[in-house]
């Protein structure tokens, strides 16, 4: 489920110089079904819920970026997965301040905290039985965090992009940076869960990573708005194949 997650957020890392102003809102709140190719059978697995909501402190003003990924229950006994991403963003420039991940799955567990400052992030990361470690590493000046990435490439305009076109940049992952490279592919009309049929736009990814394979075999598909839902995602990983599909998006 971690390359799957990677898959999720990494597919989004596109040039973040191209916006239209489009504010993300506190209060949205997507719903996504995850399958699994088994023995030649796409089989429904596990949830994934992503909201946001604005948390104020004495200082500053935030909006909480929450992302929960559980198996459903009936799959438990054979692999149950219970993953927390959380980030505390800006609201207007989406730049995080804070990312937290906390994942349990199979009785593997990992936490993580990355403080964010200028062009560097302060980490503390927890393994299981193993020792907390602490890591202060440098970034770009628009590096973000994955959660943060998946909701700031809503705010693009997609319409000035062409077919083929590639971008890259960078993401922070597992305490270091990543590059990834997206691919516009044009346009395709998919299956939007309780919106309903919707014109998208269709994202290739390609990362120098051993957690996804196959020449545009990495998908996503955006709702052609301004509101660029995620409606449908369809990956390859070294574990096999599977695809995260909208069921229902409120609060847009």
């Amino acid at each position: 489920m971690k390359k799957v997650f990677f898959f999720l957020c990494a597919v989004l890392a596109v040039n973040l110089s191209i916006v239209n102003g489009q504010p993300i809102k506190s209060g949205e709140k997507f719903v996504f079904s995850g399958s699994y190719n088994m023995s030649g059978l796409m089989t429904q697995l596990a949830q994934v819920t992503m909201s946001t909501e604005t948390v104020a402190t004495s200082k500053n003003s935030y909006l909480h970026l929450n992302c929960e990924l559980s198996t459903y229950s009936k799959w438990d006994s054979f692999f149950k997965i219970r993953d927390i991403y959380e980030s505390f963003v800006n609201p207007l420039t989406l730049k995080p301040s804070l990312y937290k991940r906390s994942i349990d799955e199979g009785g593997w567990t990992k936490k993580e905290k990355y403080v964010f400052k200028d062009n560097s992030v302060s980490s503390t990361a927890k393994k299981r039985n193993r020792p907390e470690t602490h890591r202060t590493f440098a970034i770009g000046a628009t590096t973000q965090d994955v959660i943060s990435m998946f909701y700031k490439v809503r705010t693009m305009d997609f319409s000035k992009f062409k077919e083929g076109q590639t971008q890259t940049l960078m993401i922070v992952f597992d305490e270091k940076q990543i590059p990834v490279t997206i691919k516009y592919m044009g346009k395709e009309t998919v299956n939007a869960g309780n919106l309903g049929k919707k014109e998208c736009y269709k994202i290739s990814i390609g990362a120098k990573t051993d957690a996804l394979r196959g020449k545009d075999k990495n998908l996503i598909w955006l709702t052609a708005d301004a509101k660029k839902v995620p409606a449908l995602l369809k990956f390859s990983i070294p574990v096999g194949t599977g695809q995260l599909a909208l069921t229902s998006a409120s609060g847009i």
